[in-house]
């Protein structure tokens, strides 16, 4: 059904003076024909009650309309009923209000709304509220784009020794063959000396202090820092050649590309990449000890790792600054390396702790091989923290069982 007005004023503000009538028109399609209803509304009044008019149905349903002005509010109804029940089945009520704003042309404006809302008081530039408001906005706006930049700082402190690492391959691999003069030799040792001081951090905060075993250096380089030994069967297969490209440029874009050891598949080789932690990151495995247990530092959370499967095994390392990090072992993802991203360490090995409390230990590091004397400085710097180790046990190697400190 179709509804249309005739206005024949020509200016908006005739509505308010001198509307006395409109014609309706209704238009009802339904079983075949097509039937039209003219109605004409009078209006007698500024407050005139609303004119009932009847469209005509279509045998399914019978539609009711009532037109009402208010000044200058206009407010229709429809209600739609079934010919056969007396009650109502559905209501569909709008209203639409117009208020006219002085501009520069004396232009008008319509809003259009599901019911008559008085106009908010912060609407006005001049309400303090408004002045409130728009202050409040600016705080926040600026609050955000500070807390943006600092994420970008703290994004920059985290990665800054990642983008290092990848200059360095780039320059000892691609570039290595694009650079038109020929790399010193000392300019050689200089950048082995870089490259040597990845895995010997620390080792000058202690005289007993471990570095990475030889065969894990490669893993330290390596800015995909691929499991350590995996890449010592590749690059014996590379010492065997006699290439004179770098081992990484051989191994990645060179020669040695298509290579693929069955001990371990090259496919095996890009799997398994170490996680190395960056300052912050590694904040998160930091563990303190108060009162004799052992607490995570950043959260507060005692330490268990009882809750685990049983299949699970817990790591540390000390660092040379002290500094206790523990957590789980994901080989060929998460190894002893990953805490100091390669660094020194004054030990290095396995835990058990249920609550708090240490259950066992045993110094076991593939990766740093830790001697005696670094054990006897692990537990030097439990004793220290107050640590009970009567019950503790000890295992000193594979082939010695449980002992009792």
């Amino acid at each position: 059904m179709g509804i249309s007005f005739s206005c024949p004023f020509s200016e908006y503000n005739d509505l308010e003076t001198g509307l006395e009538s409109v014609v309706v028109k209704s238009i009802s399609f339904g079983d075949n024909e097509v039937k039209t209803a003219t109605r004409s509304v009078s209006f007698n009044g500024r407050n005139s009650r609303p004119t009932i008019m009847r469209s005509l149905g279509s045998g399914k349903m019978i539609l009711e309309g009532s037109v009402s002005f208010e000044r200058r509010e206009l407010e229709t109804k429809v209600l739609i009923k079934a010919p056969s029940l007396d009650k109502e089945k559905s209501m569909i009520t709008g209203s639409a209000s117009t208020e006219q704003n002085q501009v520069d042309n004396h232009s008008s404006r319509s809003d259009i709304t599901t019911e008559m809302i008085p106009r908010s008081p912060l609407s006005d530039s001049s309400h303090p509220k408004h002045e409130a408001a728009l202050k409040l906005q600016k705080v926040y706006k600026s609050f955000r784009t500070r807390r943006k930049l600092a994420d970008c700082a703290v994004l920059i402190v985290q990665n800054w020794w990642q983008l290092l690492d990848f200059a360095e391959l780039k320059h000892s691999s691609i570039s290595f063959f694009e650079i038109e003069k020929h790399e010193s030799a000392i300019s050689r040792w200089s950048r082995a000396r870089t490259r040597a001081a990845k895995v010997g951090k620390g080792l000058s905060k202690s005289d007993r202090a471990q570095k990475l075993a030889l065969q894990h250096w490669l893993e330290a380089i390596d800015p995909r820092h691929r499991y350590g030994h995996n890449l010592h069967f590749y690059y014996v297969q590379w010492l065997h050649c006699q290439s004179r490209e770098p081992f990484f440029y051989w191994l990645d874009i060179g020669e040695g590309r298509e290579v693929n050891i069955e001990k371990c598949p090259r496919s095996k080789l890009q799997q398994q990449c170490i996680k190395y932690l960056g300052p912050m990151e590694r904040k998160a495995y930091e563990v303190v000890v108060e009162g004799g247990k052992l607490f995570y530092k950043q959260t507060g959370e005692l330490l268990d790792t009882t809750g685990q499967s049983n299949d699970a095994k817990w790591i540390f390392v000390l660092s040379t600054s002290k500094a206790l990090y523990v957590g789980k072992k994901k080989k060929g993802t998460f190894q002893h390396s990953s805490f100091l991203a390669g660094g020194a360490t004054s030990a290095a090995g396995r835990l058990v702790v249920e609550n708090g409390i240490l259950k066992a230990v045993w110094p076991h590091s593939g990766h740093y091989q830790p001697t005696e004397e670094n054990f006897q400085d692990f537990v030097s710097f439990l004793r220290e923290n107050d640590v009970d180790l009567t019950d503790v046990k000890v295992k000193e190697s594979d082939l010695y069982p449980f002992l009792i400190l």
